[in-house]
């Protein structure tokens, strides 16, 4: 079917049978934000309900995603396109709010990884260069990036680069299969909605930044014939993923990231021709989504591998992000409240049912069940990310105010018979749209018997600036005596004069004993610094080339001796220390094995290394950090002994 073609009499007919109503264009800007932005707002953790709260909520969110921010090799751990597509849903958050904290990090992903890299090191494939490879879908998920990182800055480099990767992918631009269509990859094996949804978009996006171009233009329009005559949007309006060897559709799983292209395809071309149709082509595509229960389920986006039964990939985990970005364009553009009120009912249900005590967002924006356990990792984080960012009001509050805990869950070893003492820090954020100074009171409480102390009155001064002003807050914590093991919860409540209200939540683990598998939620209270570590499909944190992690093992006054037992693989290299800063290498793998033929249990005796404190750190880190290969733990446990 061609029914998204630019054909005017086409369209016209497909907007009756469908019943779109008819889009007036005057010229190729949004319209202004509708919403309600009043300044001065009580906000709750309880759900996006106002445009503060939608701002701390988004602010929280990046912060906590970009903790998992490589800072050596200036990417998101061992993840090449989902690198691109994570920073620029930072970028994202940047544009829509004004707070410019992760410029640098930014720039520094982009002067650190835009030469060529060998296989492996970067991904799978060589890289070439330039962010390019035999995977052209990959190189688009970056143009894209550099584009809104060229938008965010004005600087040039970025936008050039956002050329030499179109150039790149114009070379796979094929009209003698299937009558044009970009290739999926360097061997011609596939033409897909993703990579020629992205080329669109992509071309579309240079036109509009390059004064006087019609080269680009040009290609953005035949791409966008090709793409709506192809036979991939199906007869209900959903993109499925690519086309057959004989040029039919596949009729395969409908994504929705690829359905989020077609629909910011169809804007960005818009906004570059000021055509109607495009606009009602990409309206036509939303409505297709929100109204399909392939797509949405009982009123949340959700995934066809998050069914019962299935499991989402490591790719499929980012999704449901793409998908948000350009459903809030499209919200931004029209003022349609459906859209909106779409886009406000995902970031509740993330905010709701989707985030677990760290902060963390998951794969499920509706949360878990019974049989499908929720997911989290940087990749979902970076997509939960987005429906967040959506909410966030064009037009700005006029001030803010957030507050996370740091760390967000705290392990404590007790001694029996005795009162504990811990603690953490809570991180207070403020804007403010004029010069004013803030007045912010922090208050805390915990369980009933446990002294939380905290109650202060901070000033802070954001000085009319989007970047928030920032104030680091400590809670001291005493635990009773004999206090059963479990998780207790730490509420910590900032608030102002004027109305503006967040509450961070913490988590205090108390546990008689030690063990857990890597990357379970019973591994949080002991991961003291993830340092660039990732998680592999296989069940290990792993730490490549500068990366590393690090445990912490917090054992009572009076402990005498302690032992862990670690299941550990690949080259690896564990150190241990009584705080954090000295080491001491207790085991090394002295052979550059990559296969996990080498997976065993170690025991090592931590007790020459405990501190004043009795706590003991473990590090692990990679023993040929040049190839990529790194140790990975599966499993940890440790034992001890007191006087």
């Amino acid at each position: 079917m061609t029914m998204l073609r630019r054909v005017r009499p086409v369209l016209i007919a497909i907007a009756v049978i469908v019943g779109l109503q008819p889009v007036a264009v005057v010229h190729a800007a949004p319209p202004p934000e509708t919403r309600a932005t009043a300044g001065s707002t009580t906000g709750s953790t309880s759900g996006s309900t106002t445009p503060a709260t939608s701002v701390a909520d988004a602010r929280v969110s990046t912060d906590v995603l970009m903790g998992s921010y490589d800072p050596q090799k200036a990417w998101f751990p061992s993840s090449w396109w989902n690198s691109a597509v994570a920073l620029q849903t930072v970028g994202d958050y940047m544009k829509r709010t004004g707070d410019r904290r992760y410029l640098d990090e930014l720039d520094h992903s982009f002067e650190t990884n835009k030469g060529p890299f060998p296989a492996g090191e970067r991904s799978t494939d060589e890289i070439y260069g330039n962010f390019t490879s035999r995977a052209i879908d990959d190189s688009g998920w970056w143009g894209l990036n550099w584009v809104t990182a060229y938008d965010l800055t004005g600087d040039q480099k970025y936008l050039d680069m956002a050329v030499s990767i179109g150039d790149f992918m114009n070379e796979f631009w094929d009209p003698s299969t299937c009558g044009g269509g970009i290739w999926w990859n360097e061997e011609r094996t596939y033409k897909n909605a993703v990579t020629n949804g992205q080329w669109i978009r992509l071309t579309a996006e240079l036109h509009n930044r390059i004064p006087g171009d019609t080269v680009w233009l040009d290609r953005s329009q035949e791409a966008w014939d090709w793409y709506v005559a192809s036979g991939m949007i199906n007869a209900d309006g959903l993109v499925n993923d690519g086309l057959r060897d004989d040029c039919t559709s596949n009729n395969d799983t409908v994504w929705t990231y690829n359905q989020g292209l077609g629909i910011g395809a169809a804007l960005e071309l818009w906004r570059a021709t000021g055509d109607p149709e495009l606009l009602g082509s990409a309206r036509y595509l939303a409505d297709a989504a929100l109204r399909s229960d392939v797509l949405v389920h009982d009123g949340v986006l959700t995934e066809w591998c998050e069914a019962a039964g299935r499991s989402c990939d490591d790719n499929q985990k980012q999704f449901k992000g793409i998908f948000l970005r350009y459903l809030m364009e499209l919200a931004d553009t029209t003022g349609d409240p459906a859209y909106q009120q779409f886009v406000t009912g995902q970031a509740a249900s993330v905010w709701e049912h989707d985030r677990d005590v760290a902060g963390r967002l998951g794969l499920r924006w509706a949360g878990a069940t019974a049989d499908q356990p929720n997911v989290f990792d940087w990749r979902t984080q970076a997509s939960a990310l987005s429906a967040l960012i959506a909410d966030v009001p064009q037009e700005q509050p006029r001030r803010t105010l957030s507050a996370a805990a740091s760390p967000a869950v705290v392990a404590v070893i007790p001694s029996p018979g005795s009162a504990t003492r811990t603690g953490l820090d809570v991180q207070v954020a403020a804007t403010s749209a004029g010069p004013e100074p803030m007045r912010v009171s922090v208050r805390a409480e915990g369980p009933r018997g446990w002294r939380v102390t905290t109650d202060e009155v901070l000033r802070l001064d954001p000085d009319g600036h989007a970047d928030p002003a920032l104030a680091t807050v400590p809670v001291d914590v005493r635990i009773p005596p004999d206090t059963a093991d479990g998780s207790y919860p730490v509420t910590v409540t900032v608030s102002t004069r004027s109305g503006l209200r967040y509450t961070a939540h913490a988590e205090i683990l108390v546990a008689g004993t030690v063990e857990f598998d890597a990357g379970s939620p019973q591994e949080i209270p002991w991961l003291w610094d993830a340092g660039g570590s990732g998680f592999s499909g296989g069940g290990s944190r792993y730490a490549d080339g500068e990366s590393y992690f690090v445990y912490r093992f917090p054992f009572p006054a009076g402990t005498t001796s302690a032992e862990a037992v670690v299941t550990i693989d690949n080259q690896y290299v564990v150190d241990v220390g009584p705080d954090g800063e000295a080491w001491t290498n207790v085991l090394t793998e002295d052979e550059q094995i990559r296969d996990g033929s080498n997976r065993a249990d170690h025991t090592i005796d931590l007790t020459p290394h405990l501190g004043a404190d009795k706590a003991v750190y473990l590090r692990v880190s990679d023993a040929f950090p040049e190839d990529g290969w790194g140790g990975g733990i599966y499993h940890l446990s440790a034992a001890y002994e007191t006087s």
